[in-house]
């Protein structure tokens, strides 16, 4: 796979086709699995992880799985950095060292992490809220490496991880959800307090100790330990409906209360970005989410969700450095943006 294929691309999940996508970003799940033959990874040497990842590269291999593998301890650290906005592998993975590698599939919904913080880590995403799907391909995924390895496996316990917190199922299932009404209305902190409460995480863009530029959360389970993957499935498909209904009626009330000065808000941010000539990551993802939002509640008809979606990624620092084919510093990043974002939509007419 060559990463500078990928900065003209978009993966499957920013697409905004599946169910509820407007709110719903994508559906992602992933499964924490080790060898039963090695040490977790934090008390393992050097010459085990390197063992651990050419088990994994040869059963991957044997599964004739489409995945194509790239060997992440040699990737230069934009490359690596590159790989984290683009949600395929993690930052923990970013910053560790040694042998690791990651297997994305073509249309980048499906990344195997290998010597992360456990032995494998298997992820799944989908556009929109798409999480019986999501678990149905991880679930047909996990039994296939299953098939060529033995992973360590408690009758008790269930499945044993390097952190406590994923023993048992070892998923944690999670979605991606823009909330910009219920941040503007200042409902989001009473809405995280209530998650809190029945014991499901809220995080930023990127994950645990992100966070959350442009309106969006994660939102998953905490614990694996005690419930099976239907239940804690269940349990956030039944939740996840009522956060959007809640977002639903901040937008409604934005709307019918507030029209001329949301539309305002909504323009001035497709204005700005359209003709800003430089432009900090913090500032683009805060006018993209009132522009995403404006799309959907109809202020904006000449662009379309895809390419917001996209835009969210392929304006971060790593991706325009690709795209320019050299480092770039903070200045002239921002100053690279601006172009990008001007070029990408150039072709737009904002119609009132």
């Amino acid at each position: 796979m060559n990463l500078d294929d990928l900065t003209r691309t978009g993966g499957e999940w920013l697409k905004g086709s599946g169910p509820e996508s407007d709110i719903v970003m994508c559906s992602r799940i992933r499964l924490a699995r080790n060898l039963a033959t090695y040490p977790f990874i934090n008390r393992a040497s050097r010459g085990e992880r390197a063992d651990i990842e050419r088990e994994f590269r040869t059963a991957l291999t044997d599964a004739n799985l489409d995945l194509s593998y790239i060997d992440v301890n040699s990737l230069p650290k934009l490359d690596r950095q590159f790989l984290v906005e683009r949600q395929l592998i993690s930052r923990e993975h970013d910053n560790a060292e040694g042998p690791r590698g990651v297997a994305i599939g073509p249309e980048e919904n499906v990344s195997v992490l290998i010597n992360e913080e456990d032995h494998l880590r298997i992820q799944v995403m989908q556009s929109g809220l798409s999480l019986p799907d999501v678990w149905e391909r991880i679930n047909r995924l996990d039994d296939q490496i299953e098939e060529q390895l033995t992973y360590a496996f408690s009758p008790q316990l269930g499945y044993l991880t390097a952190c406590p917190t994923n023993v048992g199922t070892g998923i944690r299932v999670g979605v991606m959800l823009h909330l910009p009404a219920l941040v503007h209305t200042k409902q989001i902190d009473k809405v995280f307090r209530a998650l809190h409460k029945i014991n499901l995480a809220v995080r930023g863009l990127y994950g645990e100790g992100t966070q959350a530029f442009g309106d969006f959360y994660q939102i998953s389970n905490q614990q694996t330990l005690g419930k099976s993957e239907t239940e804690l499935i269940k349990n956030l498909s039944d939740v996840v409906p009522q956060i959007i209904s809640y977002e639903r009626q901040a937008r409604k009330a934005m709307i019918e209360e507030r029209r001329q000065v949301l539309h305002d808000r909504v323009s001035r941010a497709y204005g700005v970005l359209k003709t800003a000539h430089t432009i900090s990551s913090e500032e683009t993802m805060l006018l993209l989410s009132d522009v995403r939002m404006g799309i959907n509640l109809g202020l904006i008809d000449d662009l379309e969700i895809p390419t917001v979606n996209e835009l969210f990624i392929h304006t971060q620092p790593a991706h325009l450095q690709k795209l320019q084919g050299r480092p770039l510093e903070v200045d002239d990043r921002n100053i690279a943006r601006a172009s990008y974002l001007r070029s990408r939509l150039a072709n737009g007419k904002h119609t009132d």
